[in-house]
């Protein structure tokens, strides 16, 4: 935030890049002339991404697409094959092999007992 005080009451992590957009505007612009602002640019532009991280974001979007798209491209060495996963017993198995049945730590729902004539 640009008051200088972040959520925990110490400066923002952002307040310092504040402070170096403010200090351009002081040094590069005055009440008649506002064109030194064009000056300014570089230094607003990385408070914006301190505040939103954008081009971060966006590096970030760049290497995961290109990790998968890496990792799509060689097979795996180390892939289970549809016997392995078959002897797991989940595929071709029925009811009585998956063990399905209520789950033990869940309790069951009690309805609630209302106090008939007392208000």
């Amino acid at each position: 935030m640009s008051s200088g005080y972040g959520l925990a009451g110490g400066p923002s992590r952002c307040f310092p890049f504040w402070q170096e957009v403010l200090a351009c505007y002081v040094v590069n612009t005055t009440n008649d002339d506002v064109s030194g602002k064009k000056k300014c640019a570089p230094v607003l532009e990385d408070y914006y991404e301190c505040l939103h991280h954008k081009k971060e974001a966006a590096k970030v979007r760049a290497l995961q697409h290109a990790y998968r798209k890496a990792q799509s491209s060689q097979p795996r060495d180390d892939a289970p094959s549809a016997g392995q996963i078959r002897s797991l017993g989940l595929l071709d198995a029925g009811d009585e092999a998956k063990d399905m049945r209520e789950p033990k730590l869940i309790g069951k729902v009690m309805p609630r007992h209302t106090n008939d004539g007392v208000a």
